[in-house]
């Protein structure tokens, strides 16, 4: 009998997934991943749900009579997402931690862990496949449910990872996800799908960094030079940000949009959001970090690719460059792709790999 480690994070996705293992004959056990700790007392984080997110992951372990247990991964996540989300910001770009989380964490720590104590598989509650390949090895695919496929959050998983995962949920969409809950009785069956950074929980993105990045006011122009505007710092903004930029109140503010931050200045420019701003959407777009679940793509070539999570596929030029490099030009104009953002390439509903915006 093969052997499983589901990562139970306390949602319905996680506890279904360990469900329908265990129906299928696995010897399934589940494991809570301890990412984070907070300082005692401290008001910052004083709503972070992981206790609960932990308890409720024991219920459903009790529930389903499999052994659980917490896996203590917080130096590696200090060092492999927070870190990379610190400095991210701290350069200017924007980066996705839960691309990070799937890549260093779930599909490379979890599963180094797993792996050490005797488990085949790990398994996950995400939304996609996994198929082996006529040519060999394994391929990560959408997943049925095209609303809540997160194919897109895997992208830059290795070869490795991928051949030791498991998706149960990859051929469901999630009312029928919530209705398989019900029916095995799973304690958190109705809960609520969580939103945001995984370890911040109700915390905002900018509270959080205040604590490692200090405040740099400075004015908000607009493309004219006029200032409109003050900020308390750049690393508090994005490219194509349309909300909280500064602006006061007696101006179309909704109608304003970052389009760049310029360090020699301390400059926020933003501009208004029309297809016609020079600079706001693009057709090219270079691509660092480059990274292919199966062969690497060598040659110059017609895919798919999905710009950012919840965007529709869109037809691409891949134009490889050499040294994990790449251009990428689109069959239409997109808008507002940050530097630091993942761009997911696709072979129709195959993912091929990913690479970071420049």
């Amino acid at each position: 009998m093969k052997k499983v480690l589901v990562a139970l994070s306390g949602g319905v996705d996680s506890a279904v997934a360990a469900t329908l293992l265990k129906e299928q004959g696995y010897a399934v056990s589940g494991a809570y991943m301890r990412t984070w700790m907070h300082e005692e007392g401290s008001e910052l984080f004083a709503d972070c749900p992981w206790e609960t997110d932990r308890e409720d992951a024991r219920a459903v372990a009790e529930t389903l009579g499999i052994p659980f247990e917490v896996v203590n991964l917080i130096d590696g996540y200090q060092e492999h997402v927070v870190r990379y989300l610190v400095d991210g910001y701290k350069r200017g770009v924007t980066p996705n931690p839960d691309i990070m989380c799937n890549r260093q964490m779930k599909f490379g720590m979890l599963l180094q862990y797993a792996l050490d104590q005797g488990f085949d598989f790990i398994a996950t509650g995400h939304y996609c496949q996994k198929r082996e390949l006529p040519e060999g090895g394994y391929g990560l695919f959408e997943g049925v449910d095209k609303n809540k496929d997160q194919s897109y959050f895997l992208a830059m998983v290795k070869q490795e990872g991928i051949a030791r995962a498991l998706f149960p949920l990859g051929g469901y969409t999630k009312p029928q996800i919530r209705e398989l809950a019900e029916k095995a009785g799973l304690p958190n069956a109705q809960r609520k799908d969580s939103q945001g950074i995984c370890f911040l929980g109700k915390v905002p993105i900018q509270k959080f960094l205040e604590q490692y990045i200090p405040d740099k006011p400075g004015d908000v122009v607009n493309l004219e030079g006029k200032k409109v505007g003050t900020h308390e710092g750049l690393h508090r903004f994005t490219f194509g940000q349309r909300k909280g930029i500064g602006v006061p109140s007696n101006t179309d503010f909704e109608n304003f949009v970052v389009l760049r931050k310029d360090y020699d200045t301390n400059q926020l420019i933003v501009a208004f959001d029309k297809p016609d701003t020079p600079g706001l959407y693009m057709t090219e777009k270079e691509l660092e970090g480059m990274h292919f679940i199966n062969e690497a793509i060598t040659e110059d070539t017609e895919l798919l690719a999905k710009p950012r999570y919840r965007d529709p596929s869109q037809k691409v030029r891949y134009i490889p460059m050499g040294e994990g490099k790449a251009r990428v030009v689109f069959e239409k104009p997109q808008r507002a792709l940050a530097a630091g953002q993942v761009l997911a390439l696709y072979d129709g509903e195959r993912v091929l790999g990913g690479g970071y915006y420049c």
